[in-house]
């Protein structure tokens, strides 16, 4: 019993759980920031996206083994049911299972929000909702598999940035603000670096069978440039927000996490024929956490 509790927590990859938190969290700091603030629908948020999280990565180690893609040539971890610890069954009753908890916090959070927005607000985000579950669940489940055709990026840098960000600042504050989709397009930029590592990674085993993710398409040499515009992206994207909110010189101190991405980038050029390492896919998502905490308090002290 205690194995299979061990199965399902490696089959849950807790190390991605940051990255979906980093979306809800910088919509929270940005809602914050207006002094309009529902704490309790914040983390409701936070819950329905960890939950996403974790129904994309077991329907990605279901769809993934069921495709071939989960063999021996395989880069990076070993995957659950690659490893035998569950069994197909089992795997997708879990998917099945935590999908329907999803649905239930989504419906919660839709019902909390019932106070302070209009029913046509409600459907647009009971869509959305929806699409969010069916997102995670069609990325490589299903013939018609998204992140078999190179679409994984795109579907990444709405749902983990736009949806993730403005959504909960939308939710949050009560109001909604352009301005919210720059810091929204960083965490898209550096939700999709975590992708393209993972896909850079996993390149020519993709290749072999039939993956086409973007990587694919457009080759290592090309996905590494990519990459350097995703990172570089993001921290402009963040500094064009702040100017435009004309906040005091200090906001601007997030740059001193720099360093730290762009050291990485200088790894994977070096590594970028040989086989990028998967100790850079963890440290991209915390490294974008801390990205968040940091630039989403500065902001709030700037805004007091």
């Amino acid at each position: 019993m205690r194995g299979e509790r061990f199965a399902w927590l490696r089959a849950a990859r807790p190390r991605t759980v940051l990255l979906s938190l980093s979306g809800v969290m910088m919509g929270g700091f940005l809602a914050a920031a207006t002094g309009f603030f529902y704490p309790v629908t914040a983390a409701l948020c936070v819950l329905t996206a960890i939950l996403l999280q974790i129904l994309s990565n077991l329907a990605n180690d279901y769809g993934d083994y069921k495709k071939g893609i989960d063999n021996a040539h395989r880069t990076g971890p070993q995957r659950t049911l690659q490893s035998g610890a569950l069994t197909e069954q089992q795997m997708w009753r879990g998917i099945v299972v935590v999908a329907f908890i999803t649905l239930l916090s989504g419906g919660a959070l839709l019902l909390l929000a019932w106070f302070h927005l209009s029913w046509k607000e409600l459907i647009v985000f009971g869509v959305l909702g929806l699409a969010a579950v069916a997102a995670a669940l069609c990325y490589t489940l299903g013939k018609h598999a998204y992140g078999y055709r190179g679409l994984g990026d795109l579907f990444c840098f709405i749902f983990f940035g736009w949806v993730a960000v403005a959504g909960t600042f939308y939710l949050a504050a009560n109001r909604f603000d352009l301005l919210v989709l720059l810091p929204a397009t960083a965490i898209g930029f550096l939700s999709v670096a975590v992708l393209n590592i993972n896909n850079m990674r996993d390149c020519e085993n993709d290749k072999a069978h039939g993956k086409n993710t973007l990587v694919v398409k457009m080759g290592l040499k090309r996905a590494f440039v990519y990459h350097v515009f995703l990172i570089v992206g993001a921290f402009v994207s963040l500094t064009v927000f702040l100017w435009l909110k004309h906040v005091p010189w200090y906001a601007y101190a997030f740059w001193l996490l720099f360093p730290l991405f762009f050291m990485d980038l200088m790894t994977i050029r070096k590594t970028l024929e040989t086989g990028v390492p998967d100790k850079l896919l963890p440290k991209q998502v915390v490294q974008t956490f801390l990205l968040t905490v940091v630039f989403g308090v500065l902001l709030i002290l700037t805004a007091n």
